[in-house]
């Protein structure tokens, strides 16, 4: 039997694996494109990404797409940098927590298609025919 002296966090593997659950869970045309985006689990966002953002709680920021929008990609202008997608564990974590009605998997599989929106340029629309919480 599980204790709460046995219990720890999730760590930046688990997340990572339930994100990759996530994406391999999107539906065609979109799941064969997303495995183009690289996946990326740190604990926080680096300092300045938060400046950047003009955030100053890292706690406010679960998630964040870096790259070019498919819908603005030009073949005469290759970007160099993966489109990649970060989570941040601790506020994931603590959104989890605070929610208390949610799978953590359910919660990671939500960042996640909010942040692949912006990779594949989704409307609300788009998002809510994958994520029924958008509904």
């Amino acid at each position: 039997m599980l204790t709460p002296s046995d219990a720890i966090a999730p760590d930046l593997d688990l997340i990572l694996t339930l994100a990759e659950a996530a994406r391999a869970s999107l539906p065609e045309p979109f799941a064969l494109a997303a495995r183009e985006v690289r996946l990326r689990v740190e604990d926080f966002a680096d300092p300045e990404i938060l400046e950047a953002l003009e955030i100053t709680d890292p706690f406010e920021l679960t998630g964040l797409y870096d790259g070019i929008p498919l819908t603005e990609k030009r073949l005469s202008e290759p970007d160099p940098r993966p489109d990649q997608i970060f989570l941040y564990r601790r506020a994931i974590l603590d959104e989890w927590i605070d929610r208390g009605n949610v799978s953590l998997a359910e919660l990671i599989a939500h960042v996640l298609i909010h942040e692949m929106a912006h990779h594949f340029g989704w409307t609300d629309e788009d998002i809510a025919a994958i994520d029924p919480w958008w509904e």
